[in-house]
């Protein structure tokens, strides 16, 4: 038994988060009373971030399954897909929101450290960071704090660790004003019969722990995540973790060196909840238990007491289960690393946690009962359409005056934070350290990155439009499966699989789970209609202030593709004076969601723009035949600013202009500013037209051609493309700057 001391009450379980009848139920697990310690292992455990208590029920409906995957959704700490040669991909993408909102640097850096263990707890080298990050509005001195705090996070440990951050997006808008996204992604890749799992098997078998020491800093980070951000959240700082990439990667090395000895049973790093979460998973997993010693866990601070030690989020540490008798050959490694290390515990067969301290027993609690798909309380949430949808979809376009002046327009939306260069961004990260990088930052719709010792690439993103998801759940979300697809497509890759990071509101808010619920439905129409599965990801909510104003829903998508040949690799930039510019996809008179109404006119109500799954599907097919046909020289989709923007991208990456001419009988800003979705511009040489048209399977429109520097529309010269490049490039810098 643990001590009858410090019993806990129901009023502590409140404060921890825990509901009256979550408490009544860890009592009926227990057969007891628990006591503090004991409860505050729950409360971390049971929180929304590790048990997906509000999110399961739904999450459980997205497709898992595939010929290439080796690692479903749920069974280790991130996905791993076959990507041939005996290669295997091990990705995920992971949300550092909350965090990143009161201590930017510190927040981002960990969310950065994180995934990257994720990762190579599983056995695979990092090769590629991504990231997607939403901020508020930019003029306000808060958002511009946050901006360079969150960007110099990313850059400081990314370009410490040396991992090459290769892509990724930025977006601002007024939502995002008080819980900003910090979401992070990263890739490796390993030997797929290498793969080491997150289980604890052989009792007596000892536990080790290796990494940095263990101090106060993300005490009950789980908790932190789960709640909504209040007026009094600088009083959680103590919740936010601190980072140190140069230990990072001593553990990196040292971590693939003991996993090639084969004496490594089972890892996992240490994140969320701490020892408290890796004991507990491992031990779930494997059916068995562990029998911990908080009095040998090596500490940075000397008063710890062991419910601290156990809900610590400090960072770069793993948990190891190693083959008993070959401790000596494990430690060796360790210490050529110079590492701090020690064994912690031994694996039992009882099926029971036990955290001792000092000779006494601080907890007994079931592993099964702690775990995500064990004792976790489960909750259907109830849902309501909110009254703004009806008021989307009530718009008509007739309501908008169109503009005089396409050219100001056009100046207006180029120059946008939501569209203008991310250079500033980009430029603070390392995207060529590895030197297997072929195309990052704005050269491809996808980055790629080459793997080694074979003829193939891997194209990876991150995609999003938050706007379209709360303009239509349903179908928005549908839309940032389609895009991620489509930039892999354009790229030159066949999608694989998918990773996601699902940030929103209150779960309890009832609008808030229809979007949840919506979003959902339409990852899972779009993911099965590209065979595209699920590999994992997480779930935040909670990104709500204290006055109920929630994000944009907001289901970041992180995809990888395949490119077979380096010859399929496709850029976005036009090559050739006079090459012939043509549109694949269809132009339909609409402006929904699109930064020109939001923007420009400022009207925020509206519906998501035009999609439809089935021509989405045909027209990536359409595209990836004439690529690997060779048929064509670049290849860029249309997306934010909608056509009149994509072209110019094309014409700034490869330093030459467009002449372009509006193909269809509709208004001039609908045709060159709304963002149809399903819609790709390709240009072409000039002798090789007629063929490229004969293999087109998808509608289409011939808009012009490449020239030398000038942007010319409907007859009209609008300008160089450099000087348009000039305030392209400079806008973003400008607006955090000035």
């Amino acid at each position: 038994m643990t001590e009858a001391q410090n019993l806990a009450t129901l009023e502590q379980a409140q404060e921890m988060g825990l509901s009256a009848s979550e408490f009544d139920k860890i009592k009926e697990i227990l057969g007891r009373t628990p006591n503090f310690t004991e409860m505050s292992i729950y409360s971390v455990m049971w929180s929304e971030h590790c048990s997906y208590k509000n999110s399961i029920v739904w999450l459980k409906k997205l497709p898992k399954e595939g010929p290439m995957i080796l690692a479903e959704a749920g069974e280790e700490n991130a996905g791993l897909v076959d990507i041939g040669d005996g290669l295997a991909c091990c990705f995920k993408i992971e949300s550092h929101n909350h965090p990143s909102a009161l201590e930017p640097y510190q927040g981002a850096a960990t969310g950065v450290g994180g995934i990257n263990r994720d990762i190579f707890s599983m056995g695979a080298r990092p090769i590629a960071q991504l990231n997607s990050l939403r901020f508020g509005n930019i003029t306000t001195d808060r958002t511009k704090w946050l901006v360079k705090g969150v960007v110099h996070g990313i850059s400081g440990y990314g370009n410490s660790f040396g991992i090459p951050t290769v892509g990724g997006e930025v977006y601002f808008d007024d939502c995002y004003e008080t819980n900003i996204l910090v979401n992070a992604m990263s890739a490796g890749i390993m030997k797929g019969e290498d793969m080491i799992s997150a289980i604890a098997e052989g009792e007596g078998n000892p536990v080790y722990i290796f990494g940095a020491a263990t101090g106060k800093d993300g005490i009950a980070g789980a908790a932190f995540a789960s709640k909504d951000i209040g007026e009094d959240a600088m009083d959680d700082l103590p919740a936010v973790q601190v980072g140190d990439p140069f230990w990072e990667k001593l553990i990196l090395e040292a971590t693939l060196e003991i996993q090639a000895t084969g004496a490594v049973v089972g890892l996992q790093d240490m994140g969320a909840a701490g020892i408290t979460c890796s004991t507990s998973e491992m031990s779930a997993k494997s059916e068995t238990g562990m029998r911990i010693d908080l009095s040998k866990v090596p500490l940075r601070q000397s008063d710890m007491k062991d419910w601290e030690i156990l809900l610590s989020e400090s960072q770069e540490r793993m948990l190891a289960v190693v083959v008993k008798g070959r401790e000596r050959e494990i430690e060796e490694i360790l210490e050529k690393w110079d590492l701090t290390y020690n064994i912690i515990g031994e694996v039992t067969n009882t099926g029971n946690v036990e955290y001792w301290m000092d000779g006494k027993l601080k907890a007994e609690i079931p592993a099964e009962s702690l775990a995500l798909g064990g004792g976790a309380p489960v909750y259907h949430r109830e849902w309501e359409e909110p009254a703004y949808f009806a008021k989307n979809n009530a718009f008509e376009l007739s309501s908008v005056n169109q503009p005089k002046d396409m050219k100001e327009v056009a100046q207006f939306l180029s120059t946008l934070p939501n569209i203008a260069s991310k250079k500033w961004v980009y430029e603070q990260y390392d995207s060529m350290v590895g030197t297997i990088n072929q195309g990052t930052n704005g050269v491809s719709d996808a980055s790629v990155v080459k793997i080694r010792d074979t003829k193939r690439s891997l194209a990876l993103t991150t995609d999003c439009n938050s706007r379209y998801v709360w303009a239509d759940p349903e179908k928005g979300t549908a839309i940032a499966v389609s895009e991620a697809a489509r930039n892999i497509v354009c790229s030159g890759g066949k999608p694989s699989a998918i990773t996601n990071c699902l940030n929103f509101g209150n779960p309890h808010d009832k609008t808030v789970f229809w979007q949840f619920k919506g979003a959902i439905l339409g990852m899972k129409a779009a993911c099965e209609k590209f065979g595209t599965p699920v590999t994992g990801g997480n779930v935040s909510f909670y990104n709500q202030d204290s006055k109920g104003n929630a994000i944009y829903p907001t289901p970041t998508i992180g995809m990888i593709g395949i490119i077979d040949r380096d010859e399929d690799i496709t850029t976005l930039s036009f090559k050739n004076e006079g090459d012939v510019i043509l549109m694949l996809g269809k132009s339909v008179e609409e402006i929904g969601s699109s930064q020109y109404l939001a923007k420009y006119h400022k009207v925020d109500n509206s519906p998501a723009p035009y999609f439809e799954l089935d021509e989405e599907a045909a027209l990536q097919e359409c595209v990836l035949n004439l690529i690997r046909k060779g048929a064509i020289n670049s290849a860029h989709d249309c997306a934010e600013g909608g056509l009149f923007i994509t072209l110019l991208e094309s014409a700034m990456s490869g330093n030459l202009g467009f002449e372009a001419t509006k193909q269809a009988d509709m208004r001039d800003d609908a045709y060159w500013y709304g963002e149809t979705q399903s819609r790709v511009v390709i240009s072409v040489s000039k002798e090789d037209v007629e063929r490229v048209k004969s293999l087109i399977t998808v509608p289409y429109e011939t808009l012009g051609s490449v020239t030398a520097n000038d942007v010319i529309i409907d007859g009209n010269n609008w300008g160089s493309t450099s000087d348009w490049k000039t305030e392209y490039d400079s806008a973003l810098g400008k607006a955090l700057e000035g």
